[in-house]
């Protein structure tokens, strides 16, 4: 059935001239772009919006696109993303193509509330449906709102009273997997993996079968943990039933290789992901680009720029960022300075870029080109100066260190106190007593003003 091909009057586009504008955009094929920009600020918020706006305009091939471009950017639909589609469906289509989209939210792992069950029995009442009415009901009863009252209680922060409530649920009926799913969300969210762990067994024996959203919770939490041990072995047990990863599981199990020196399983890792027809987002991409720089294979790395952007996806500042950050520490520091140069040019916010510049500068000996760096820049966090004034007791510029160190105080910005003591180290130890006892007391006054 096609479902793009309804008109609507100008009466809307009068009441709501900001959201005319925004969906002039939506159809002339640029809602990529109006995501991109204001991605930051409204994220989620402005892809309901869009979606809102589509269903109400009977759009709703176009408000299903509109989804698919926000993932595309990382920009997650929530529950209220779904209830949004469930209660148009529920209107201007059909109860089964609703019911469809209830599924498609519990295999994305977000849970119905309340009002996902209230679209249903309406858009059922609305069809004389009687039956299917009363069914929704008691299955809201019986599903939902302990599914909701668990998750509430998870989220306070009452992981033992939800713990007890779920085994109270199961003396009066079997919970399904969703039940289950909420749990061990909650449990790991309070750092008790091993409950958690413990529940996917009495899963594995008794219960439902656990399915991939089950082992991706445990997944994410154990990397987040940095239990990478434990983590690459529920990898392994995974893959021993059969489970297919998605691009977000491949890109936390490449993220934890990479960090624990595990190049070339990594690697591998990412040789699969590609191999199994996985569609890269933007995150995935950026994951690959670390591990190119990691490995300084700079020639992957720009070709993963050019592949970007022929798939049709804009790059970040993060993805530039990575390319710059790891030109600087394999030494390329003209590259990295020209590569930060077409990033500048291309409007991405450059701080942290700016800041791998300074840093891979100081520590490949142009510790004085670091310094002009540094004093061009218009913005300038606590990273900024705890990085200068580390290299700079380096190279024993001690002085410059310290008064650089107070001027950072007097921004009301911190240098890391480790840095703070090697500042005052080798003031003591180069012979400027006095000036390490003024430095002192001025770090003193800073801590008692902060």
């Amino acid at each position: 059935m096609h479902l793009g091909g309804h008109r609507t009057d100008g009466s809307s586009r009068k009441r709501f001239p900001f959201l005319s504008r925004l969906l002039r955009f939506v159809f002339i094929g640029k809602l990529s772009q109006v995501m991109y920009i204001r991605v930051k600020k409204l994220s989620t918020r402005l892809l309901n919006i869009c979606v809102a706006s589509l269903c109400k305009a009977k759009q709703l091939g176009k408000a299903e696109a509109v989804i698919v471009d926000g993932v595309r950017l990382g920009i997650l639909p929530d529950v209220v993303t779904y209830n949004t589609l469930i209660d148009a469906y529920c209107r201007f289509v059909g109860l089964d193509a609703a019911y469809s989209i209830l599924y498609r939210m519990k295999e994305a792992g977000i849970s119905p509330d309340v009002i996902t069950y209230n679209s249903l029995m309406a858009g059922a009442t609305r069809k004389r449906l009687l039956k299917q009415s009363l069914d929704l009901f008691d299955y809201m009863l019986r599903e939902a709102t302990f599914n909701i009252m668990i998750n509430g209680l998870c989220k306070n922060g009452y992981v033992d009273n939800a713990f007890g409530l779920f085994r109270n649920v199961c003396h009066a009926f079997v919970p399904r997997l969703m039940t289950y799913n909420i749990l061990i969300d909650g449990l790991c969210k309070a750092g008790r993996l091993h409950t958690a762990r413990g529940i996917i067994k009495e899963l594995q024996e008794s219960g439902p079968e656990p399915n991939a959203i089950t082992y991706n919770i445990m997944l994410k939490f154990y990397f987040r943990s940095k239990q990478y041990d434990q983590g690459l072995q529920l990898m392994s047990e995974i893959r021993s039933k059969g489970f297919t990863f998605d691009g977000f599981a491949y890109c936390t199990v490449m993220s934890a290789l990479i960090k624990t020196g595990r190049i070339k399983e990594a690697n591998a890792c990412a040789e699969q992901m590609m191999n199994n027809g996985i569609e890269l987002d933007l995150v995935s991409y950026n994951t690959l680009m670390y591990l190119y720089c990691k490995e300084c294979n700079f020639g992957a790395a720009f070709k993963l720029l050019d592949e970007i952007q022929k798939g049709g996806l804009e790059c970040d500042q993060y993805t530039h960022t990575i390319l710059i950050s790891g030109l600087c520490k394999a030494g390329h520091i003209v590259e990295a300075q020209q590569h930060f140069n077409k990033m500048n040019s291309l409007g991405f916010s450059n701080l942290a870029a700016l800041n791998c510049l300074i840093d891979g500068l100081c520590k490949h000996g142009r510790i004085d080109q670091a310094m002009e760096l540094f004093e061009a820049m218009e913005i300038k966090d606590s990273i900024t100066y705890t990085s200068l004034v580390h290299n700079l007791c380096k190279a024993r510029r001690f002085l410059c260190a310290s008064k650089l160190m107070l001027t950072c105080f007097r921004g009301g910005m911190r240098v890391l106190r480790c840095t703070q003591r090697a500042v005052l180290d080798g003031l003591r130890n180069s012979g400027f007593r006095n000036e390490a006892r003024k430095l002192q007391s001025k770090i003193q006054l800073a801590r008692m003003l902060n």
